[in-house]
């Protein structure tokens, strides 16, 4: 394409939160990047949190690492698995960021002497990690999901400065809402009015949707477009039906037979080529509802329960691999969530274990439900269950391994009994000395960091190559001290640090059990739909072949 400005689409919502505007965000870059445009996504979370490393999993989601380490919003990992790529830091801010970074150039007297104000130095600092990512990332179109709901007093500071942007570069801006449009069965039609409150609150904001995408249980009707549009001031064709879909990947799809990319690229004076470029795309979403052979996946976890309801949330990466690999081996995934407290309660529940294909603990932290999850590995190992463990799933799994087969009786990870004889998992020496200091984020892995595998392992089966760089979030590592005595009883660690001091991989020969291995490291963070991660396609033929 002829070298222009880069182009910004602000995506905003209405009506509720939960309506899917990170999945709304990612398929309009998706079907933007179709069209052989560079794009990228940004997220702005309204929270006065720095990043999301201390938000509560069962309030806000998944915390999704960057391969820098940053810990943001889950919706950063909707971008990388649509788009296909690997995001920066830079594409993701908070208000606690900005402000973070407002202040420290006011101590450091970059306003000069100034009275610095929210208007414009607190909106200048966001214009400028806007348009900063836009450089780093070479884009020529940005896609800026802004967190909250429309009217949110948390949010005027990033609809304020999207604003200022549309004022000075008005050819260069496009602002799309998403907003639900319900359906009350006993009234039996749509009602927009929702839409149209929504919509004036963005106008009392200076600001006027080019674009309205309206969520719904059922596709949005001719009638319900046309008074959208009228009350809404946008045209008819800018208003775009979102329907409930069983299948995430299939959005961008039903975006472009609404014609969305067209209007997006019109309006924005960007050349249209047509249809977007998504035959790939559109095989894998035909895969996915070809696959009829169900599988059942047992996940064993702590953070589902938020009242009365599951919070799937907490472990949506997790999620989105086990599809990404069992739709690319044409089976449907069943998940199960089992609240690892039930074996603790009741250990005869372990029984209900066996009706399940797989077992999976992923990762957390704390004591809650620990000896629950040790109960159910050690019933994955002794009943030949394939099972996949992800970080502190990993460090359980040997610490289950220690404690009944090497004899290591009550071994346990200093993170839950520091007066345990047997500490197998433990702070490495450099990282007591950091928390003696408080200084506890540096104990922290976080991000890529690289792993060698052993060749004739199940690790290697998977990758097929010696080295590798996986993402990282966790504290404590298995303790090298017990390494050879549990490597000697049966267990391999067969990937790990290039200098051979922490174990990154551990697993059971084949000849021992089908399928069992553990990660210190997160393979779901980098997990797509194109390219599922090779541990989870590992499990699923696994799970095939122990049929």
């Amino acid at each position: 394409m002829t070298k222009q400005n880069p182009k910004y689409i602000f995506v905003f919502g209405g009506v509720m939160s939960g309506i899917g505007k990170g999945i709304a965000a990612s398929s309009i870059a998706k079907i933007i990047q179709a069209h052989k445009y560079s794009v990228t996504s940004i997220k702005i979370d309204p929270y006065v949190n720095v990043d999301a490393g201390t938000m509560n999993p069962t309030e806000h989601g998944e915390v999704f690492v960057l391969s820098n380490g940053l810990e943001t919003d889950q919706d950063m990992g909707n971008y990388e698995r649509f788009l296909n790529v690997k995001l920066p830091g830079s594409n993701y801010m908070t208000t606690g960021s900005v402000y973070w970074k407002v202040i420290n150039n006011e101590r450091n007297l970059k306003y000069k002497g100034k009275c610095v104000q929210i208007i414009p130095h607190v909106t200048n600092e966001v214009i400028k990690n806007i348009r900063g990512a836009s450089v780093k990332n070479k884009a020529d179109a940005v896609v800026i999901e802004v967190g909250g709901t429309t009217g949110d007093y948390e949010n005027v500071l990033f609809t304020e400065a999207a604003r200022q942007m549309k004022l000075k570069n008005p050819e260069d801006v496009l602002f799309v809402m998403i907003s639900f449009v319900p359906y009350p069965k006993k009234i039996g039609e749509m009602k927009t009015k929702p839409t149209q409150q929504a919509a004036r609150a963005l106008n009392e904001a200076g600001i006027q949707p080019d674009i309205i995408i309206a969520r719904s249980d059922k596709p949005i009707d001719k009638k319900r477009k046309e008074k959208i549009a009228l009350f809404c001031n946008i045209q008819k064709d800018a208003v775009i039906s979102a329907p409930d879909t069983d299948y995430i990947y299939e959005i961008p799809l039903n975006f472009e037979k609404d014609g969305l990319s067209s209007t997006i690229l019109k309006k924005l004076g960007l050349k249209n080529g047509g249809v977007g470029d998504l035959k790939d795309w559109k095989k894998m979403v035909d895969k996915m509802k070809k696959a009829k052979k169900e599988i059942r996946i047992g996940m064993v976890g702590k953070y589902f329960g938020t009242g009365d309801c599951i919070l799937s949330d907490s472990y949506i990466s997790v999620i989105e691999a086990i599809k990404h690999a069992s739709y690319n081996q044409s089976r449907r995934p069943v998940i199960d969530w089992i609240n690892a407290e039930e074996f603790e309660k009741n250990p005869k529940r372990l029984k209900s274990l066996e009706e399940y294909d797989a077992l999976i603990v992923p990762g957390g932290f704390g004591s809650r439900g620990i000896e629950g999850k040790i109960k159910a590995i050690q019933f994955a190992r002794e009943n030949n269950i394939p099972y996949l463990g992800l970080c502190y799933g990993m460090q359980l799994m040997v610490i289950e391994y220690a404690r009944n087969v090497v004899g290591l009786k009550n071994a346990n990870t200093a993170e839950i009994d520091l007066k345990s004889e047997y500490l197998i998992v433990d702070l490495m020496p450099e990282q007591k000395e950091k928390m003696q200091n408080s200084d506890y984020g540096a104990t922290m892995r976080l991000g890529d960091y690289p792993c060698e595998i052993k060749k004739s392992t199940l690790a290697y089966d998977a990758y097929k190559r010696t080295s590798i760089k996986e993402r990282h979030r966790h504290r404590y590592e298995v303790n090298p001290k017990y390494i050879k005595q549990i490597e000697k009883a049966g267990l391999v660690f067969s990937g790990q640090s290039p200098d051979g001091k922490l174990m990154e991989i551990a697993e059971l020969p084949k000849e021992k059990h089908c399928f069992m291995i553990g990660s210190q490291f997160h393979p779901e963070f980098t997990s797509s739909p194109l390219q599922p991660n090779p541990l989870f396609q590992s499990l699923i033929k696994a799970i095939k072949n122990n049929k």
